[in-house]
């Protein structure tokens, strides 16, 4: 990536392109081109195109971008939000599907990559819990970032796994809400107005005081780095943040789903 990004940058160079103008030929805006510049953020193939036909090369970044060896444990797509949550002083999490990454045991992380379609090789599965396993590390570190979660009933209600797993990973969540830096909410079934329907999303909060955010799609993602679009999912989030149960009533509905078990 950081070869594909040095080739990106050289031939704006020689076009004498600013970022923001290149990310304007290609309909990019000039951070996304930096971070592709720099290695931070992949080359995807039809920006590699677009930037072929403006820079006046003859496919060259086409073939980097389709040839670009698949060995990251993460798709490529999210690196540059996975090095800002590194850093984050402020996390705030809804989750529409699945426990957070974040809160997730090894064998409930195990059993979701078991799910997919088509399936991993064992060995990209463990590849992938490492990788998992590193970003938790962030909830454990000695100044962690303030994290707030909120997390739909129905990503709890799946049993992923099954019962001994889902157990384990109720447990756990219990267990992280003794963190006094770890906030979790559940939004309990039954809404009959959601402000989130679109998914899941993150935002968080840089040592600088920048805001991001972040969403994933089927086969794709965003890092939302527009103060206008930041702005719409925190107000997203403050409204999911009203109608989830407080701490102590997520607590008690967690314990209600193990005893019925």
């Amino acid at each position: 990536m950081k070869m594909v990004g040095a080739m990106v940058a050289a031939a704006r160079i020689a076009k004498n392109l600013t970022q923001k103008q290149l990310g304007e030929l290609v309909r990019l805006d000039a951070e996304t081109i930096a971070s592709i510049e720099q290695g931070r953020r992949a080359l995807m193939p039809n920006v590699a195109e677009l930037m072929d036909l403006h820079l006046g090369l003859p496919g060259l970044l086409t073939v980097a971008a389709l040839e670009m060896p698949e060995r990251d444990a993460s798709p490529p797509w999210s690196e540059e939000y996975m090095e800002l949550e590194k850093e984050a002083i402020a996390l705030n999490w809804y989750e529409s599907m699945v426990i957070p990454g974040v809160l997730q045991t090894e064998n409930y992380m195990r059993a979701l990559f078991r799910c997919r379609v088509p399936a991993f090789l064992p060995e990209e599965i463990e590849a992938l819990i490492v990788r998992r396993v590193s970003r938790v590390q962030m909830l454990h570190q000695q100044h962690p970032p303030s994290v707030s979660f909120v997390i739909s009933e129905t990503g709890l209600r799946d049993r992923i796994g099954g019962d001994a797993i889902w157990a384990e990973q109720v447990r756990h969540l219990l267990a992280c809400m003794e963190f006094p830096h770890v906030t979790m909410q559940i939004l309990p079934l039954g809404q009959t107005y959601h402000p989130a329907l679109s998914g899941s999303f993150t935002m968080l909060e840089t040592p600088e005081h920048v805001h991001r955010g972040y969403f994933e799609g089927q086969r794709g993602s965003k890092l939302v780095t527009d103060p206008d679009d930041v702005s719409i999912l925190a107000q997203r989030y403050a409204m999911l943040r009203t109608q989830a149960l407080n701490p102590h009533e997520t607590r008690g509905l967690l314990d209600r789903m193990l005893g019925e078990l």
